[in-house]
């Protein structure tokens, strides 16, 4: 059987119920610890921004925007170190987040085996930016969606799915 993108959510979703019915703890931990070391990578404030992911049939969307539209200092971060992530992803670069969320971050090894097939954009955004991630090999696709999801676990409340 082929795993497909909802398999991997619904055992994903499963997994952390069955670590929520046992008492386990280890979500938020993971969660502490991916902000923890996020802090030492992304130059803006957690607690003041929002992460944003977004699957699209050909790739994804990636919007950083702060939590309030007036704070320019965290927009000008947010922007900054999307440029910077921009030039990195498209070489093929994705140290920042092997840093953040582990070396065995899903989709991670595929899109950096495969940078040269995808498409990395940058846009400002009225309250931050966002980058966009294109590409028409299924493969990768499935990566992009995989990292994502991963993304959006490991970020709790700073997170979210467009």
């Amino acid at each position: 059987m082929r795993w497909t993108e909802r398999h991997r959510r619904s055992a994903l979703v499963a997994a952390a119920l069955v670590l929520a019915a046992c008492g386990g703890d280890r979500p938020a931990d993971r969660q502490a610890e991916v902000a923890e070391r996020g802090s030492e990578v992304m130059p803006f404030d957690l607690d003041a921004t929002t992460h944003t992911f977004t699957d699209t049939a050909t790739g994804g969307v990636q919007r950083v925007t702060a939590d309030d539209p007036a704070d320019a200092r965290q927009i000008e971060l947010i922007r900054g170190h999307l440029r910077e992530e921009r030039e990195r992803f498209s070489r093929g670069d994705f140290e920042d987040p092997a840093a953040i969320h582990g070396e065995d971050m899903p989709g991670v090894a595929e899109l950096a085996a495969g940078y040269d097939r995808i498409t990395v954009a940058y846009a400002d955004h009225p309250a931050g930016a966002e980058l966009t991630y294109t590409t028409d090999e299924p493969e990768l696709i499935e990566a992009i969606h995989a990292w994502f999801e991963r993304q959006v676990m490991d970020h709790g409340e700073h997170a979210g799915t467009g």
